[in-house]
């Protein structure tokens, strides 16, 4: 029998998606896959999209067993404009976990990722932002962006979470969409877990540790990861001249990279920045509150113009239930 995902764990980026494969992988009922983002749907993403062919990305989940429900983990499924739509067409009983968090955390914390990968080239923050318009015009964009999709570049376009998470409830409508907050997760991990669980009806009595996974990596030499990454080749031969061996030099290089990368908290943002940024996300972060029925409003610094709860009504996520 093909096995095929029963649920999948969606972006945004930097929201703890990470960490909720891993535990959900410890959990005996759950069956995640070795590979992480696979990112077979999400065709409109076409630089990140994975290549795989419909039976190999069912093999992915061939090793199953009959008692547990696979789950597959895409990032930027959250993202694609196409991927909701994509997945309700082949999995229309799928069930849906989206992570997200404060989107001016998230974007912040998303280019200091990009910088540690090589995909971002410029380091600066501000800047990283303020090329938004050239990127979205094919101008300034990173010699890397081969391998990634320029769009995951438009820093502020991944944060807008009210229409990604829109799609998803449209697709599949509110009782196979759960949508985990990072703060709770930070907050309350066993908790989040245990919602998770019983939102993919496996017992939810497990217990298991949860140590911080994926912290904030930053390497101590731009210059030095740009080299082992990109090696002219001239340094190539000196590097395979004085170490022929191919293993060796592997092991070399690990463990220089290793050395390279730290493992410590990005510094934080300016005032100024995040002011704006705040305020750039201020109707975003709004819409995403009614649509869940939950006053966000705490991430752009500013009251919910409700208010109470009561005074709205059913949320959108409700009515899309009732």
């Amino acid at each position: 029998m093909t096995r095929h995902p029963d649920f999948f764990l969606v972006g945004a980026p930097k929201c703890g998606t990470t960490a909720m494969h891993a535990y959900l992988k410890l959990h005996p009922r759950i069956f995640m896959p070795q590979a992480k983002e696979i990112h077979y749907y999400g065709s409109d993403l076409s630089r990140l999209a994975s290549q795989l062919s419909a039976e190999r990305h069912a093999a992915l989940f061939a090793e199953a067993k009959a008692d547990q429900i696979a789950g597959e983990t895409c990032i930027w499924a959250l993202y694609s404009r196409r991927a909701a739509e994509e997945i309700r067409r082949e999995l229309p009983r799928a069930k849906i976990l989206v992570m997200l968090r404060n989107p001016v955390d998230m974007v912040y914390a998303q280019h200091s990722e990009f910088v540690y990968q090589w995909v971002e080239d410029i380091v600066d923050f501000r800047r990283a932002l303020a090329a938004e318009e050239d990127r979205k015009r094919g101008k300034r964009l990173p010699n890397s962006v081969y391998s990634v999709p320029p769009e995951v570049l438009f820093y502020r376009e991944t944060a807008k979470y009210a229409v990604q998470v829109e799609r998803y409830l449209d697709a599949f409508g509110a009782r196979n969409v759960h949508v985990i907050i990072y703060d709770d997760l930070r907050r309350d991990s066993h908790g989040v877990y245990r919602a998770v669980l019983e939102f993919l009806e496996v017992d939810p009595r497990r217990h298991i540790e949860m140590p911080v996974i994926n912290p904030n990596k930053r390497v101590r030499s731009v210059r030095l990861r740009k080299l082992m990454n990109r090696p002219s080749p001239a340094l190539r031969r000196l590097c395979e001249t004085m170490i022929p061996w191919e293993a060796v030099r592997r092991r070399w290089f690990e463990r220089l990279d290793a050395w390279n990368v730290g493992y410590r908290p990005r510094p934080p943002m300016s005032g100024n920045t995040r002011r704006r940024l705040q305020a750039e996300f201020a109707a975003d972060v709004e819409r995403l509150g009614r649509l869940l029925g939950r006053d966000l409003m705490h991430w752009v610094d500013r009251p919910s113009s409700a208010r109470n709860e009561n005074a709205n009504g059913p949320s959108n996520v409700e009515r899309r239930a009732a």
